[in-house]
């Protein structure tokens, strides 16, 4: 086997070209002799003659090279005879041909063993070295690779020698560079790629106490990092050490542990401590602070340390200060940041502790390096806290969408029931109260829908002065006898665009809790601004684009609101209130339309002086930003025909139960089918006649406007009534717009169910109705 096909010994060619030819001679004798006719006899036998004379013509070139081979290793092997470093003459598989006297003496080397075998005897992976340095000599003509041993550095040389032969010279020596001899002095040792120690020289073995296996047996704080101080040494005996890993060939490191010569002189050792511009504190093992440099001071707000200690001044680790002090002390846990809070009293400031081990006096010291992270933990308060705004929001509209399914059911069979019965009835009174709560729980869950963002608005274009000027005779009700209502307005106001029925429920919100917050009477102030804001503007987490904007303030004169709670009056079901005064929807309600509506929020609290909650709502400058007016509730209109078909897809039975039941009450035909696939295997049938579809959105497999699509490739006339426990833009998200189609939220009425449905067959247009009472 050789290791280079493409460099394969010409001696070697000859020697099979000859074998080829002594085949090919003696057979085409032995076929001379035993064919049958004289003629092809002939041709084999001047055949095998021919590849006699070729037979011996190769034989006589091959023994002329190998003399000439020959002749030319025996001057080579003069010329190296007496080289001091080990010599040797190998074919391209690794066997030797010749060798010097060095190689004889040092390595043990005769004719014909293999060069793995020699050097072998004192490099581990011997093949894998000769093969590479084999590789590169063949495609440079000279390679050279150094590999470090326990005691010495062995050098090995390849020369290409022809193209048959390699000249291997092998340098034994002692000092590979100025640093070497440092590792005779300074603890050394040498560890493999898998990080086990392969070697150790005598001071390593005193400093660690015998031998060790891997570095994280002498070393305390690991991991190692070149040129970083460690402590270094056995347990309950270690010291500070400059730690220099080089690199030494065949995946090995040499590792040199340098110690650290700490100075005596007070001067030298602090020179420059006090004046660094970075915040440091020098601390003893049990948390008493030793020293704190000027900028330490400032961020920790103090003049002197005097006698405080690290758990004076900062606080929030989670575990014992002491204890986590006690550990770094020992080497455990440094260079590994922590995140604590001062207890300066002026405001809340955070810092990023990173503690250094040091050596004074032969006394072990810390030193803390400090940081101020208080933007950091700012951000990540924002994050975590719109993460979890997030997850409330899916939640109430996922929530929201199975109550209005319950509530649709509910307060539908309720419906029926009060069809039957009138109000001289024993049972009438009951049915009203279920009703009415149904309707409750329909606006509490409207109030969910608003949080989540999810409820469905209708923009227009909206002048703030006419709105609260309208509103306000209902406000004043609202407020009650001991508490005023101010109204200042700005006279020139720029147009928003806005959900009017929204807009006014986020006021009378924020002006029903300013009168809660002042029992004992007082003012409410609303007021209106323009303000336009040349460059962005920062308040709080929130951040505001330059722009223009219609600014609505609402000022009261009550309790106000501490500073630790400002940030959670927003949240859902959060309340200050006491148990029975309030659900706590109804401030996370009025953030969820504002955002939705696409304007922002601040509130601003001193307490026991009063709050003012901001609204911006940006300038609408569009005159064409007025949506098409829509029917915001659907009038029960009369029925002008009997026998329409209503094709009822609904995937939860009890709503499709009181839907089937209350369309063919107003005396319609009702097809009903409890998925999309369902709904289109009915209409395969060609003869069916279908006046109108009447469909959930959101159904498994098909939605509703996907199978709608479909049934209108053959049905193109037949106009739908979508059904949703979502908002209407959940719908539109579905895809773009179906035409001759309305919307229904749920919950909605039996009434408001057909008058719909009754409307769209008489004339399909785009129709919105919502059942949940505001």
């Amino acid at each position: 086997m050789t290791y280079f096909d493409r460099s394969a010994p010409v001696t070697r060619q000859l020697g099979s070209a000859t074998g080829l030819c002594a085949i090919f001679a003696s057979l085409c004798f032995v076929l001379g002799v035993v064919a049958p006719h004289a003629t092809v006899q002939a041709g084999f036998f001047a055949a095998g003659f021919a590849f006699s004379l070729a037979f011996l013509g190769i034989w006589l070139v091959s023994k002329w090279r190998e003399r000439q081979q020959k002749q030319a290793f025996a001057k080579l092997a003069l010329l190296v005879e007496h080289d001091v470093a080990a010599c040797l003459l190998t074919d391209l598989d690794g066997r030797v041909l010749r060798r010097n006297r060095a190689a004889g003496k040092t390595l043990k080397a005769s004719k014909g063993q293999l060069l793995r075998t020699l050097i072998g005897a004192h490099v581990a992976d011997a093949s894998g070295l000769i093969h590479r340095v084999q590789c590169a000599a063949v495609d440079e003509g000279i390679a050279s690779e150094t590999v470090v041993l326990p005691d010495k550095h062995m050098r090995i040389c390849a020369h290409q020698v022809g193209r048959d032969a390699l000249l291997w010279r092998l340098e034994l020596f002692e000092d590979r560079n100025p640093s070497a001899k440092q590792s005779v002095d300074y603890p050394t040792l040498t560890i493999g790629r898998s990080g086990t120690v392969l070697w150790m020289n005598e001071a390593a073995r005193a400093l660690a106490g015998g031998r060790v296996r891997t570095l994280s047996d002498i070393v305390a704080d690991t991991p190692v990092i070149s040129g970083r101080t460690h402590m270094v040494g056995s347990a309950g005996n270690a010291s500070d050490y400059i730690v220099n890993r080089h690199d030494a060939g065949l995946g090995r490191e040499e590792v040199v542990f340098v110690p650290v010569e700490h100075p005596t002189d007070p001067g030298s050792r602090d020179a420059g401590f006090e004046d660094l511009p970075v915040p440091l504190l020098k601390l003893r093992p049990d948390g008493v602070i030793d020293r704190a440099n000027k900028s330490a001071r400032a961020l920790l707000n103090i003049a002197d340390v005097g006698s405080q200690t690290l758990s004076d001044v900062m606080e929030g680790l989670g575990r014992s200060i002491p204890d986590w002090l006690a550990d770094a002390a020992t080497g455990k846990g440094l260079r590994r940041s922590e995140f604590l809070r001062l207890t300066r009293a002026d405001r809340e400031v955070f810092v990023q502790v990173t503690l250094t081990r040091i050596v004074e006096g032969g006394e072990s010291l810390l030193i803390a390096v400090l940081n101020d992270a208080t933007e950091l933990k700012s951000l990540e308060a924002q994050f975590v806290q719109g993460q979890k705004m997030q997850a409330i929001g899916q939640l109430a509209g996922g929530v929201a969408h199975d109550f209005n399914n319950l509530l649709t059911a509910i307060s539908g069979h309720c419906d029926l029931l009060l069809l039957r019965h009138d109000q001289g009835d024993p049972d009438y009174a009951d049915l009203i109260q279920i009703h009415q709560n149904a309707n409750r729980a329909a606006a509490l869950v409207g109030q969910l829908l608003a949080f989540s963002r999810k409820q469905t608005l209708r923009p227009e274009q909206l002048d703030l002065r006419d709105t609260l000027s309208d509103l306000t005779h209902l406000l004043n009700r609202l407020v009650g006898e001991k508490v005023a209502l101010q109204l200042r307005q700005n006279p020139v106001l720029p147009a928003i665009r806005a959900d009017k029925r929204q807009l006014e429920q986020v006021i009378m919100n924020l002006v029903v809790n300013a009168r809660d917050a002042m029992a004992d009477g007082g003012t409410i102030l609303i007021e209106t601004d323009e303000q336009v804001l040349e460059d962005d503007l920062q308040n709080g987490r929130a951040k505001v684009p330059a722009g223009a904007y219609v600014v609505v303030r609402v000022k009261d004169e009550g309790s106000g609101i501490p500073q630790d709670k400002l940030e959670k009056v927003f949240e859902p079901f959060y309340t200050t209130k006491r148990t029975g005064e309030g659900t706590g929807l109804g401030l996370s309600t009025v953030y969820g339309i504002v955002k939705q509506t696409g304007g922002f929020i601040f509130v601003d609290s001193v307490p026991g002086k009063g709050s003012t909650f901001t609204l911006m709502f940006p300038v609408c400058d569009d005159p064409d930003a007025d949506v098409p007016e829509v029917q915001e509730r659907a009038e029960d209109v009369p029925m002008s025909f009997d026998g329409g078909v209503v094709l009822l897809v609904e995937d939860e039975a009890p709503v499709r139960a009181f839907a089937s039941r209350a369309l063919e009450h107003r005396g319609f035909k009702v097809i009903e089918a409890d998925c999309a696939e369902t709904a289109l295997d009915l209409l395969k049938d060609q003869t069916l006649k279908v006046d109108v579809f009447v469909t959930d959105v959101v159904m498994p497999g098909l939605d509703g406007p996907s199978w709608v699509r479909k049934a209108r490739a053959d049905r193109p006339d037949v106009p739908v009534v979508f059904m949703s426990g979502y908002a209407e833009d959940v719908f539109k998200s579905q895809g773009s717009r179906i035409e001759a189609s309305a919307f229904i939220a749920k919950p909605f009425s039996l009434t408001e169910l057909t008058s719909v449905v009754n409307q769209q067959m008489l004339s399909p247009t785009e129709t919105y109705a919502s059942g949940a009472p505001q």
